[in-house]
């Protein structure tokens, strides 16, 4: 089959497809025909930087989700032919993911789907829409009620956060730290550009999904009415960690502060994610398409930061 394998650093111009055996099939595992991914910033991470951290596994197939029809189900429960979509659970850094044909899968990540969405529209929903998902409900606890404050809004993510806060009937502030794209969060009510200050120009804010991280998490707490929380979940300001954060003096009295880890999805999450994609007639914001043929083009066009929305790749 083709894949792509990284052995070390890989920018975009050295992503190369090449062929290697398809995976055989093992109790416990699902042989899954990958019919679509979509990409993700910590794969970009991954080809970046992070490949030559010791806890990856080397050389690695890259994605941390696909969707496809199961070719194999072993042992498990699902049915060859059978829609399905996998995500997490260590895809693509501690055992092969999703960057090829075929993927061999845990059978506890894959969990069978029911939509009328294409392939390229299916790619854009298992990560990027559990990780919005998990954030607003688990974490945030999102009512119609809320105003909702979502901090780099821009990307794949904050698309699907903003579409899921409107169709259940919040107030919607979103923010970017680009001029020229500000008319893309028109579905917002209100598109603020972000110039690392909100605090003080924002108000009533009761709910906020912090997708800039660190970098800006001290402002946006300070963003907060008293009772309202903030969910951490992205990192798209590139500073993973915060020195010097002090719990008792940066997290104001009455605000609360969440995260989201999206390594454990389960069915009854990903049904009603697409029980509510089905029932609110949403489409996930696809913002480029490519063949498995053209994987550099898709890396090189997520390394340039110029695409609106998900990236999906079709094999």
């Amino acid at each position: 089959m083709k894949a792509v394998v990284l052995t070390g650093l890989t920018p975009a111009e050295k992503v190369r497809l090449t062929q290697v055996p398809v995976p055989e099939v093992r109790p416990g595992w699902v042989l899954v025909k990958v019919k679509a991914f979509g990409l993700n910033h910590s794969e970009q991470i991954l080809r970046l930087g992070e490949i030559r951290a010791d806890y990856i596994q080397k050389p690695i197939i890259p994605g941390i989700e696909c969707v496809g029809e199961v070719a194999d189900p072993s042992d498990s429960l699902l049915a060859v032919g059978q829609k399905v979509a996998a995500l997490m659970g260590g895809m693509g850094r501690s055992f092969h993911g999703s960057y090829a044909e075929y993927a061999l899968l845990p059978a506890h990540h894959v969990f069978p789907v029911s939509s009328e969405l294409p392939w390229r529209e299916l790619a854009a929903v298992p990560e990027t829409w559990f990780t919005a998902w998990g954030s607003l409900f688990e974490c945030l606890s999102l009512e119609p009620r809320d105003t909702l404050l979502i901090r780099g809004g821009t990307c794949a993510l904050g698309y699907a956060a903003i579409q899921i806060a409107k169709a259940l009937g919040c107030r919607v502030i979103a923010t970017t730290h680009r001029e020229g794209k500000l008319p893309l969060l028109a579905e917002a009510d209100e598109a603020l550009l972000d110039t690392g200050t909100m605090a003080g120009r924002v108000s009533g804010v009761t709910k906020a999904l912090e997708l800039v991280g660190p970098r800006t998490l001290r402002d946006t707490l300070g963003c907060m009415e008293k009772g309202g929380v903030v969910c951490s979940t992205g990192i798209l300001g590139r500073v993973s960690v915060l020195d010097g954060f002090d719990p008792i003096k940066d997290i104001p009295n009455g605000v609360y502060l969440t995260g989201f880890f999206s390594n454990y999805p389960t069915q009854p999450v990903m049904d009603a994610i697409f029980s509510f994609l089905r029932d609110h007639r949403l489409k996930p914001h696809v913002g480029a398409a490519f063949d498995l043929a053209h994987i550099a083009d898709a890396c090189a066009a997520q390394d340039s930061g110029t695409v609106n929305g998900k990236i999906v790749v079709t094999v």
